[in-house]
């Protein structure tokens, strides 16, 4: 007798143990580049915040160039700058401290890539985070997005008492939704 089991959905507790203190941290004063927060929340299709959601982001240094051996530059690569991080959303919602990237070698404007992982989702979600402080219009991702959508990708830039704070909200659905990617199709 073959038993199959049902499908399952992400539950409220995928993030245990994914999160650690400083798992949000990805710089620190020996970091080359200039110092950011980003900080948003995640909204479902009723403009709610989604209590019990992860962000995952990975992004080049203040150079342009990712600790990872697949980027032919790695050796180049800030060494202390980590260039992953994870963030909850409980509360406030999610916060990273970094550095504002650099321009990757044949990319036209700085990124992040970001990771939406939340209950009632089979798949994580896939997007990027642009900086609302340059003319993305000479990337080749944006520029195919359609303009009215292209907003829902600008992180918003602030001064704040603690330094440059980007602010960027992630919506799941409804008005204004995020612009996510399909990279399973």
């Amino acid at each position: 007798m073959k038993l199959q089991s049902p499908s399952q959905t992400v539950g409220p507790f995928f993030h245990y143990g994914l999160l650690p203190g400083d798992a949000h941290i990805l710089a620190d004063e020996s970091t080359w580049g200039e110092p950011i927060w980003i900080r948003g929340r995640v909204l479902d299709g009723d403009g709610e915040p989604v209590e019990d959601a992860l962000l995952e982001i990975w992004q080049a240094d203040a150079q342009g160039y990712f600790a990872h051996p697949a980027d032919p530059h790695h050796l180049r690569a800030d060494p202390n700058f980590r260039g992953f991080g994870r963030s909850g959303t409980a509360g406030a919602g999610f916060a990273f401290r970094t550095i504002k990237p650099g321009v990757i070698p044949q990319m036209a404007v700085p990124f992040i890539n970001v990771r939406v992982f939340a209950r009632g989702m089979l798949v994580h979600a896939v997007t990027r985070l642009y900086f609302s402080d340059h003319d993305n219009a000479a990337d080749p991702v944006f520029a195919a997005i359609a303009p009215a959508r292209q907003k829902t990708l600008l992180a918003l830039r602030t001064e704040a008492p603690g330094g440059v704070v980007y602010r960027w909200d992630v919506r799941l659905q409804g008005p204004d939704e995020t612009v996510f990617f399909d990279l399973h199709g």
